[in-house]
């Protein structure tokens, strides 16, 4: 009798795993396939319905100036792994606000001045530290000259020694 249950035993195949393998390698196929047709356009339309910038040419050259502010060298607290930090910017104006620019300049470095004082050691150390300061001074100078006058704070200089 136990002859016959391992004969039957025997007999009795497992079941083909074809059918699995191919339902993944066309699971794989059809995912690149849709991938491909929505970032090339075919699937959803290629243009969007956002109109596009015009590019303006300006005969004279950029419009813009660059107001360089003087350097500015902060001590850094007891505490912190360096002891001082060591600042220079440039502000971009358009061109004819850079003397309105020029005539605060003082009001911006003391304000710049006041501002690095008082951040900590640890958020200058903060890998995205810069993006975020770039972006606390640059809004501290357009309340100073105006949101129109400064349109961005170029970080010439950030050395922590």
């Amino acid at each position: 009798m136990a002859d016959a249950a391992t004969i039957e035993d025997e007999s009795e195949s497992k079941p083909s795993k074809m059918p699995l393998i191919l339902g993944l390698v066309l699971l794989v196929l059809g995912g690149g396939g849709g991938f491909y047709a929505t970032w090339s356009g075919l699937l959803f339309g290629g243009e969007s319905e956002m109109p596009k910038a015009e590019v303006v040419e300006e005969k004279d050259g950029p419009s813009i100036k660059f107001v360089p502010i003087d350097p500015i060298t902060v001590s850094l607290p007891p505490g912190s792994a360096q002891s001082h930090l060591r600042f220079r910017a440039e502000l971009e104006v358009a061109q004819e606000h850079a003397s309105d620019v020029e005539a605060v300049l003082p009001r911006i470095i003391d304000v710049l001045n006041g501002y690095l004082r008082a951040i900590e050691a640890n958020d200058i150390t903060n890998p995205s530290a810069l993006t975020r300061l770039r972006a606390q001074m640059l809004r501290r100078v357009q309340v100073i000259t105006g949101p129109e006058q400064v349109k961005d704070l170029l970080i010439m200089e950030f050395v922590l020694n």
